[in-house]
């Protein structure tokens, strides 16, 4: 899972380098892992990336070096390959123009598009990231046109190209260098994107922006645009959300003209999002899809609520508890429904990352201690509540159970706003194998036994499915969710096979990952529990070939600019 953002200053003079701090700090919760900032100022390129949070890879001489009107920004969680700085978005190509690509997603038929570039394409992918095959395909496709109206179907037709062969979930952000911004969403619209707008410093006073046009006259200097994961970024930095990128659709900011332009890219596309993101990755003050997710999350902690009364009518509950952050929305409400007080039983330290996204199961162990505190009184001599968003692997639901028993609670109940999580997820989610799942092939009193509560409810997958659209917006109705962490069923249909799940395996047991940690630490001579040498997470360091015309690239060490002459 991954956030990602665009920003396109009408005004040559401006700098997007803060805002595209200030977003992607915003955007932090969809990914701890890396981080990454690339601009254009007058078709130079200027990029740092590099693994750590926002605020620690962008230092103030990083900052200075990232000059120019139009930008692109990612934070990255890795879902499948490693979690290297060589794998940190945005990732570049110089041909075309010279291309950035920043990604949220994955596909799933990664062997057949690595085959494809190889021996039909004859680009060269450096790295496991499917990112650089969504790049490449791109790059393939898109020709130099000579004019602005065929620059436009060129774009198009290589958004077109990408979609009818790349498979999976996704939503991107392409840079071309001089030519413009380019946002797409895959078919289905399983991960989200948003569009926004604001007057620029350059402009007069004018009418109210039409909310979905296909083509945005701007040759007065009108507009600045802005594209992300979600609606909160749009708020934060002052842009006006115009509306979601539809499935199957990419939207075209041309920066020679100011113009904007969209159009559907596929011939089927058919609206189908992750219902995950409203349980647990958004923020609540997003709209995603005409959704309000806090609204949603009311609704799942309203219908969670009743489902506890119809199992257990006379329940003994004394206090709800909610297990921060995400389900606290939930929690409010189902404290409500069921006539009972809402308490803060768990302080969290918020410099902690997020224990579901942290790789291998004893770094979540020890995690869960190190995030949470109980205040010890309102537990004690009591039967508590405690409300999670979901319950992944189990992990951090048994070491809660467990804190809030050492802190006297006399009977622990545990609620989930989500079902049941019994399959994996394969659209940029790293929720694992089947085996690795606490409710795989187990009831809920088994797995109430295996985290040590008294009793645990999910939310039925069709309460979930009612929340979200209960929340939508007027005019804005969604037939269908993806589901499949729940349900089994993918909608990209028939690529999803029992070799696929043996790839996926492979990929991401954390076996495999820590497997893959300690052989990159081997290969540097370092011990398994040794600390780094000094300066040896300085950054990554990816040189390219001097003929090419593009300068050395030190990614991590600082902020170096790309020639495209």
């Amino acid at each position: 899972m991954c956030g990602i953002i665009a920003l396109l200053l009408a005004n040559e003079d401006e700098f997007v380098n803060q805002m595209l701090f200030d977003g992607l700090t915003v955007l932090q919760h969809r990914g701890q892992d890396a981080a990454g900032i690339v601009t254009s100022e007058r078709r130079r390129l200027h990029l740092r990336k590099d693994n750590g949070l926002v605020k620690d890879v962008f230092q103030t001489r990083h900052m200075m070096e990232l000059r120019g009107n139009v930008g692109l920004g990612h934070v990255r969680y890795p879902t499948a390959g490693s979690s290297s700085c060589a794998e940190a978005q945005p990732l570049y190509t110089n041909y075309p123009h010279g291309i950035c690509v920043a990604h949220n997603g994955n596909l799933v038929n990664t062997p057949e598009l690595e085959e494809m570039c190889r021996t039909k394409l004859n680009r060269h992918v450096n790295t496991d990231s499917d990112s650089e095959l969504l790049l490449n395909i791109f790059a393939t496709n898109l020709v130099t046109a000579s004019d602005s109206e065929d620059m436009v179907d060129t774009v198009f037709s290589a958004v077109q190209a990408v979609m009818s062969t790349c498979k999976g979930g996704y939503a991107g952000l392409y840079l071309i260098n001089g030519v413009g911004l380019v946002g797409f969403r895959d078919p289905h619209g399983i991960r989200p994107l948003v569009f926004g707008t604001r007057k620029s410093s350059l402009a007069a006073p004018v009418s109210a922006v039409p909310a979905t046009p296909a083509k945005m006259n701007n040759a007065k200097g009108r507009l600045d645009y802005a594209l992300s994961s979600e609606s909160v970024a749009i708020d934060t930095l002052g842009f006006n959300l115009v509306r979601d990128v539809k499935a199957g659709e990419a939207i075209f900011i041309d920066m020679r003209t100011g113009d904007c332009h969209t159009r559907i890219c596929h011939n089927e596309p058919s609206l189908a999002p992750c219902i995950f993101e409203y349980v647990y990755f958004a923020r609540p003050d997003s709209i995603m899809d005409g959704v309000s997710v806090y609204e949603s999350r009311l609704k799942m902690g309203e219908k969670l609520a009743h489902k506890v009364t119809r199992q257990h009518p006379e329940h003994d509950i004394d206090v709800v508890i909610p297990i921060p952050d995400t389900s606290r929305t939930s929690a409010l409400q189902a404290a409500y429904i069921l006539g009972r007080p809402f308490r803060e039983g768990f302080i969290k330290n918020r410099y902690i990352a997020r224990t579901f996204i942290m790789p291998g199961q004893a770094t979540r162990k020890k995690s869960v201690r190190l995030k949470l505190n109980t205040i010890k009184s309102e537990f004690a001599g009591r039967n508590v509540l405690l409300v999670d968003d979901s319950v992944v692997r189990g992990t951090t639901a048994r070491e809660i159970v467990q804190m809030a028993r050492e802190a006297g609670a006399l009977k622990v109940y545990l609620v989930s706003a989500a079902p049941p999580i019994r399959y994996p997820n394969i659209y940029g989610i790293d929720i694992p194998t089947r085996k690795e799942l606490v409710a795989y092939e187990r009831e809920e009193h088994e797995i109430a036994k295996h985290i040590g509560c008294d009793w645990i409810i999910y939310q039925d997958l069709q309460d979930l499915v009612d929340s979200v659209q209960e929340s939508t917006l007027p005019n804005h109705p969604i037939q269908e969710f993806d589901t499949s962490c729940f349900s089994g069923t993918y909608v990209t249909g028939h690529t999803i096979n029992d070799d696929y799940f043996t790839r996926l395996h492979a990929l991401r047991n954390d076996d495999a990952k820590l497997q893959r940690t300690n052989a990159s630490m081997n290969s540097l001579g370092i011990a398994e529990d040794e600390p780094m040498p000094p300066g040896s997470n300085d950054g990554c360091e990816s040189v390219s070939n001097d003929r090419s015309g593009i300068s050395e690239l030190r990614l991590g060490g600082g902020c170096e600019a790309i020639n495209n002459n």
